[in-house]
């Protein structure tokens, strides 16, 4: 059985995003994943072979450290575009000693106008950005939507943000590229840059 990690907890961009590309491969059934709190530990977990991959957003703000700080023991193997669970910014409904905060994963702090509050705080997961919301930390915060639906009476959606597609990274302990750049010379885009000169894709997209 393969062995696959990313961030964690269950329900997590991360989580939910793996589970969509596992489907997409075909292997869901025949895979377990393993979630980390941190990078670091994930990556450490691949090399000791307590994994056989590792995902990773690319707009994650440790997506550069963590590729270059393990690059000479594992490598970049696959990489693929995939929309988020839907997020929305929501506030809680009156005040609390979270007045002024609004919580935010970094890579979404640029997913709404967040200059109504004057303290912006920086979260590790969307996740801990719920939390913060539901213990009062926070008066507002870039959350799933399936938050304020499941919290009605508590919040109130300021900014619909939907899905968001991203680039997202799959690590391994053996290079893929042999020294030449990997290209899926039939996808979608591909097919976008044929129709763009004039050219018809190949039969069976290739």
């Amino acid at each position: 059985m393969l062995i696959f990690s990313t961030l964690g907890h269950e329900g997590s961009n991360h989580h939910f995003v793996l589970q969509q590309y596992l489907v997409a491969h075909g292997i869901a059934q025949t895979t377990r994943i393993v979630l980390f709190d941190d990078f670091h530990c994930g990556a450490r977990a691949l090399i000791a072979g307590e994994a056989d991959y590792l995902l990773q957003c690319a707009v994650h703000p440790a997506a550069a450290e963590i590729t270059g700080t393990y690059r000479t023991a594992m490598a970049v193997v696959d990489a693929f575009i995939s929309p988020s669970r839907p997020m929305a910014l929501v506030r809680a409904m009156g005040s609390g000693e979270g007045s002024g905060k609004v919580g935010v994963q970094p890579a979404t702090q640029s997913y709404a106008d967040l200059s109504a509050w004057p303290t912006v705080v920086h979260e590790p997961t969307v996740l801990a950005v719920q939390a913060g919301l539901a213990e009062g930390r926070y008066e507002a915060g870039i959350v799933f939507a399936s938050f304020a639906a499941a919290h009605a009476e508590r919040f109130e959606v300021m900014e619909p943000i939907g899905t968001v597609c991203d680039a997202w990274i799959v690590y391994g302990r053996e290079a893929v590229d042999e020294g030449r750049a990997v290209v899926w010379n039939g996808s979608p885009v591909a097919r976008q840059f044929l129709e763009r000169i004039g050219r018809s894709p190949k039969p069976g997209g290739s």
